[in-house]
């Protein structure tokens, strides 16, 4: 859940046009910088818009990077999957959806994503994320840390996410 409003759309009815309740959400605008030759946001924006959402949620569960690098531990990213659905163009709000879907608890978990242009309450991308746990210091698959087996806790099962 994100304290930002657009103007056209209350906070209710943003949570509203998300997949699944129980979100974490953020809204992104595309600028001129977001567009690729078409007129339309680059695939590359997309997933940068899906990280910012990850860090803007991980920091609000206390685990911003300050705390991990102390903890020398952090959950990298190993495979992206992504449904482009449909563009953004200049001047689009979107809001950009996220749930954690599975945690084992030792070394995986996994985030589900929607990204919905507000101007016509369209979804334009789906996309699911797995990540392992990562010894910052060496790169290497680490067993997590007990705070994120707690922190990072299942927003939405993963067979409900499908």
């Amino acid at each position: 859940m994100s304290d930002t409003t657009t103007p056209d759309l209350t906070h209710a009815e943003i949570e509203a046009l998300a997949d699944h309740p129980g979100s974490f959400w953020q809204l992104v605008t595309a600028t001129q910088a977001d567009l690729d030759g078409f007129d339309h946001v680059n695939n590359a924006v997309y997933l940068k818009w899906l990280d910012a959402c990850v860090w803007a949620h991980t920091r609000l569960l206390g685990l911003d990077e300050k705390t991990c690098m102390d903890m020398e531990r952090g959950m990298a990213a190993v495979r992206h999957e992504i449904d482009y659905i449909a563009s953004a163009r200049l001047g689009d709000q979107v809001a950009v959806f996220n749930w954690i879907v599975s945690n084992d608890g030792r070394l995986r978990c996994s985030r589900r994503f929607q990204m919905v242009r507000l101007s016509d309450r369209k979804t334009i991308l789906r996309a699911k994320t797995d990540y392992v746990s990562t010894n910052l210091t060496n790169g290497r698959p680490v067993k997590m840390p007990e705070v994120f087996k707690t922190k990072y806790a299942v927003m939405l099962p993963e067979a409900a996410a499908d």
